[in-house]
């Protein structure tokens, strides 16, 4: 094919680019697939043709790229778009209720044991302490029982927010890895969810405490 051939081609598909939007998706296909085959025919003459002409040729050739740059894209809006109607809208209003109530209860049960200790005649800080402990302990053996992962599918952020969350974090990542063994399993995984919260939570301790130490 020769060089005027080339460059008809390529203002004939600058015309039919300019109808993207109205095109099927088979359409564009076979756009695509012609331009591919003028693109390996560009290449094959690229190579074997003299300076002068080689410019030429790649010119033509940047102009097919651009092209195909252009069509691609088109593709990829079409299908972003599309998808994003297809997307099933989460239920934001279901979803908030179910986090504060889970949550709710879960805090009220952490109330109800430290109000328990501390009428057993436990110190304030002995009571913040062994309900912690309590809580980490059911968290864990639900966890473990495969109970805990349900309310976790029913409640999101309202389990998971909770010190409960932290333990369940902890004891799933061991759970799931113990088949690799106790060091490069358990010990290698155990904080593979739980130490993001780790990391930027003694980060952001230490932050908040030297601004404390500096204000006061």
């Amino acid at each position: 094919m020769g060089l005027k051939k080339f460059a008809e081609n390529i203002s004939c598909r600058n015309q039919t680019l300019t109808k993207l939007d109205s095109m099927t998706k088979q359409e564009m296909q076979d756009i695509l697939t012609k331009m591919q085959i003028d693109h390996q025919k560009i290449v094959m003459q690229e190579g074997k043709a003299q300076k002068a002409e080689r410019d030429e040729l790649r010119s033509i050739r940047k102009q097919i790229e651009n092209q195909q740059t252009k069509v691609n894209k088109h593709m990829q809006l079409v299908y972003k778009s599309k998808a994003k109607k297809a997307k099933p809208k989460p239920p934001i209003i279901k979803n908030a209720l179910a986090a504060f109530l889970v949550g709710g209860i879960i805090c009220t049960l952490g109330q109800i044991v430290l109000n328990t200790f501390t009428i057993n005649g436990f110190t304030d800080n002995e009571a913040g302490m062994m309900t912690s402990i309590f809580l980490i302990v059911i968290s864990a053996l639900l966890t473990g029982l495969g109970v805990y992962d349900e309310i976790g599918k029913f409640a999101g952020a309202g389990s998971m927010v909770p010190i409960t969350g932290f333990a369940n974090s902890i004891v799933s990542s061991a759970l799931e890895f113990k088949r690799e063994g106790y060091v490069y399993g358990i010990g290698a995984k155990v904080f593979t969810i739980a130490g993001p919260v780790l990391l930027y939570g003694t980060l952001v301790s230490a932050l908040i405490g030297l601004i404390y130490y500096i204000i006061l």
